[in-house]
């Protein structure tokens, strides 16, 4: 891989890490668990709020918290010294769908169960807004252990199959900012987004080579089009290309 010398990449790799680090305090509000816990208890949490702004957040910025803020896409990135090998796309991409689907049917049976959401509670499930944290009802090493688990589970993808495999694989974030960024390219409206120049491409494969995403980011040049489901818009593409057929956009178009 060609080492990027962009100082945009080095302030994103740093956030990405600084968000990682904040997993502990901040992993309740992500939870796929927590949310079916309060959609049970007809409570609008914080995870249930933070995937609803993922998703608002999609309609003009598409995936960039994926490849700007997220803890775990941080953690499988922190992997690519041990496996730096692209994933299989094709192969694994379903996977999510097919964890995301059920999921939400669970939680919208939970709401409707609970007779609806009644009450706001955006820390609940954690202690003082703190997640990885002990009280009465659950000792801190049992919050200890499914921190672990959340972080074993990422790590091994990453190290046994490939390049953040866990975002292809396991993600139930993922799936709220790809619904909002196909349903923002029906209207089209102005939103970040990338532009190639197929003219200035000259076929290095640079670009391919560094996608955190796996994405054969050349053939994208190369069709003037480059719009992806699986784009973090991270902007590795950008930065690495030594022709600056690559750069990022907010505009209208798809």
């Amino acid at each position: 891989m060609i080492r990027l010398p962009a100082a945009r990449q080095r302030t994103r790799k740093a956030l990405l890490i600084i968000s990682f680090l904040l997993f502990p305090i901040i992993m309740n509000y992500f939870s796929p668990y927590v949310i079916i816990a309060g959609a049970a208890q007809g409570i609008v949490n914080g995870s249930l709020v933070m995937f609803g702004l993922l998703f608002l957040s999609s309609l003009l910025l598409g995936r960039l918290w994926c490849g700007w803020a997220c803890p775990a896409g941080g953690l499988g990135e922190i992997c690519f010294p041990i496996n730096n090998r692209p994933v299989q796309l094709k192969k694994i991409d379903w996977i999510k769908w097919a964890i995301w689907l059920p999921w939400m049917g669970i939680i919208i049976a939970s709401v409707i169960m609970a007779g609806g959401y009644q009450k706001i509670d955006l820390l609940l499930d954690t202690q003082n807004g703190i997640s990885v944290a002990g009280d009465a009802e659950r000792p801190i090493l049992f919050a200890y252990i499914i921190y672990y688990m959340v972080v074993g589970l990422f790590v091994g993808l990453s190290i046994f199959v490939g390049r953040r495999a866990g975002c292809h694989t396991i993600c139930w974030m993922a799936p709220f900012m790809i619904l909002g960024r196909k349903l923002r390219n029906i209207p089209a409206w102005p939103a970040l987004r990338l532009k190639a120049d197929p003219a200035r491409c000259t076929d290095c494969l640079t670009c391919t080579s560094n996608c955190p995403m796996s994405l054969d980011v050349n053939g994208l040049v190369k069709s003037g089009h480059m719009e992806h489901s699986e784009c973090i818009l991270c902007g590795s593409c950008v930065d690495g290309c030594p022709s600056k057929a690559i750069g990022y956009s907010f505009s209208k178009g798809k």
